[in-house]
């Protein structure tokens, strides 16, 4: 059986560290998300991270494209 140490604080605040910087940060989630030598409680937050982050990512899309819409709208009444 594969036995996983319970992360520290430090381990954490390392962790935290590497989400701060861009693009990194997205190829460490997929790492942690999707490595099978990942501790799983790390493993569980990579996922939820990259769930949250394309819903974010899904919501900001609708947002532009109806305030595109609403722009193209406000434009084509001016004409």
């Amino acid at each position: 059986m594969n036995e996983h140490k319970i992360p520290s604080v430090g381990d954490w605040m390392i962790t935290l560290l590497i989400l701060t910087v861009p693009v990194v940060n997205f190829i460490a989630l997929l790492y942690w998300a999707f490595s099978s030598d990942t501790n799983p409680v790390k493993a569980n937050f990579a996922k939820a991270a990259l769930v949250w982050g394309l819903i974010i990512v899904l919501l900001w899309v609708l947002f532009l494209g109806a305030l595109v819409g609403a722009f193209m709208g406000a434009l084509g009444a001016m004409g």
